[in-house]
């Protein structure tokens, strides 16, 4: 794909607005400012205008930013038209400016062009959609960090002090018939050895930052007719789930995203785990069990006037104090209940609500809340929570430092400790985007907007 050229594209979603908003980047850009203004606007002011196409009829009164390239969002000349926000009126806009040299942008070229014009490493480019797509408090501060470039300064210090390593091992790649000294050994043994463990603490956000981008996985499970549904359409605010007073109403699962202070919450609404289930409540039961295995936070429910029924074997394995919040449901017909032994013994949280009045919610909420907080600890005092994409990087990392270690500690060939660490130069270069691959690249920047 060419990156050499101007390109355009509506930056604002399509359809009716107040306002729409268009970009173009490229080499021509001063060029058909200037067309448009009558002479080139000071850089970063908007100039209010009459727009006229090529043929001089007035399309609409706009405002036009002019950004002179290195400094712009990508790096070359660049310019933003905001007009009213008539769909027709934003195609019209458009259409005259490819008439002037411009060509339609593919997704995500303008941060693309930022990328490859060195404004933003690619873990910052990643964080563009971080911050458009989060869906929370947390979500946002951490896309945040990552676009002011924590992770890629974490990174780059990743990388240099690799380099020392590598080239300490390379400076005996000319003298195969010597070993390592003893104190060259020792110190290349001592940076691997850190380059590992900060790895490691970088594969350990992995968790947290999938929780991040696609909400903490909280599944509500129980006995049938306990109050789950009634729990969820309470959370969610509106009428989600069927409600009955026959037990085995929910037989598959309903699953809610939910925003619970500052977290994205997927909330999953189950079957009810009936100890004599009919043919179909099994199967029910099965997918409940399939959403269990899969949580970050329970819910557990219990009927507040009944014998709390103990868990099954494969729930009670997940379930601990640290990801459960146990809810006695029914409190207007119960309102001090005693929850079962394992709750008492196990410390468990434990909120008495109604879901029928609403009263206990605000402390259930809080609850839940606090259970979410402790997730950030998985990141650390810097905040980093790496993706899928970082993951599976620096696992490849983590293997070749793993294997450079073992041919140090046996006295492996020079040339072979030196292909693992380059291995794991290109590791840690994918995620910064220091290796050229155009075509992971090209897939990378294909998920964004138009108009990013």
């Amino acid at each position: 794909m060419r990156h050499d050229d101007t390109i355009a594209a509506l930056a604002t979603p399509a359809g009716t607005a107040a306002v729409a908003l268009l970009r173009m980047s490229g080499p021509d850009t001063r060029d058909i400012v200037t067309a448009l203004v009558g002479a080139l606007p000071p850089a970063r002011r908007a100039r209010y205008l009459d727009y006229r196409t090529l043929d001089g009829s007035v399309l609409d009164d706009v405002l036009l930013t002019f950004f002179a390239g290195p400094h712009s969002y990508t790096g070359e000349d660049a310019a933003e038209i905001s007009c009213h926000g008539n769909p027709y009126l934003a195609q019209r806009l458009l259409e005259d400016l490819f008439a002037r040299g411009c060509r339609a942008a593919t997704p995500g070229e303008f941060t693309q062009r930022a990328f490859l014009n060195g404004r933003m490493d690619l873990s910052q480019a990643e964080a563009v959609m971080d911050v458009i797509h989060a869906r929370s408090e947390r979500a946002l501060a951490a896309a945040h960090r990552q676009l002011r470039g924590d992770l890629g300064r974490r990174m780059q210090g990743l990388v240099d002090r690799l380099l020392v390593v590598l080239a300490r091992v390379e400076a005996y790649i000319d003298f195969p018939d010597e070993d390592l000294p003893i104190e060259d050994k020792a110190l290349i043994l001592k940076g691997l050895n850190e380059l590992a463990t900060e790895t490691e603490q970088l594969l350990a956000t992995s968790h947290y930052g999938e929780l991040l981008r696609d909400g903490i996985k909280t599944v509500i499970i129980g006995a049938p007719n306990v109050g789950k549904s009634s729990l969820l359409n309470r959370l969610v605010g509106h009428e989600r789930a069927l409600v009955s007073p026959e037990p085995g109403t929910t037989r598959d699962f309903i699953e809610e995203r939910l925003i619970l202070g500052p977290h994205c919450l997927r909330v999953v609404d189950t079957a009810g785990l009936n100890p004599s289930p009919a043919p179909l409540e099994r199967l029910g039961m099965a997918k409940t069990l399939e959403r269990a295995d899969l949580a970050d936070l329970f819910l557990v429910m219990l009927d507040a006037t009944a014998h709390s029924p103990s868990l099954p074997a494969e729930v009670a394995a997940r379930v601990s104090a640290a990801n459960c919040v146990v809810v006695m449901n029914k409190a207007d017909l119960l309102p001090d209940p005693t929850p079962p032994v394992w709750a008492r013994e196990g410390r468990f949280t434990v909120c008495i609500v109604s879901a029928l009045t609403g009263s206990g919610l605000p402390r259930l909420a809080q609850a839940v809340v606090d259970k979410c907080d402790t997730f950030s600890s998985l990141v650390g005092e810097d905040g980093i929570a790496i993706s899928a994409r970082h993951a599976k990087a620096l696992q490849e990392a983590k293997s070749s430092l793993a294997a450079a270690r073992e041919k140090l500690e046996q006295q492996g060939p020079v040339e072979l400790l030196a292909s693992d660490l380059r291995t794991v130069l290109a590791s840690y270069g994918e995620i910064i985007g220091k290796v050229d691959n155009e075509r992971m690249l090209d897939q990378l920047f294909a998920t964004f907007c138009i108009g990013k």
